[in-house]
């Protein structure tokens, strides 16, 4: 979610949500099976970014956004949570 209040111009906020959805598609055999949620938590000054496509900008949200699909990937150390089916569907009872 790219917020009007961090990221005023359409053009900035399409230009983060891109980038979200490059890094998370080059992340996705990494990452476990979930819905993922990026939010943006802090603004993009316009006058360190001046241009909303420069490549200043681009490289600032890659690097912040590589660093959050790392910690969210699955390391071989932490399993991958169980899910396990809840009891009334064990018994055979039906759900009303």
């Amino acid at each position: 979610m790219v917020p009007k209040r961090w990221a005023k111009r359409a053009v900035t906020r399409n230009t983060i949500k891109r980038q979200i959805y490059a890094l998370g598609a080059e992340f996705e055999p990494r990452l476990m099976v979930a819905a993922h949620v990026v939010r943006l938590r802090s603004g993009f000054d316009r006058k360190q970014f001046v241009s909303a496509t420069s490549d200043v900008l681009r490289q600032a949200v890659r690097a912040e956004l590589n660093q959050l699909f790392r910690r969210a990937c699955v390391s071989p150390s932490r399993p991958a949570p169980v899910v396990t089916a809840p009891a009334s569907a064990e018994s055979g009872a039906t759900p009303c």
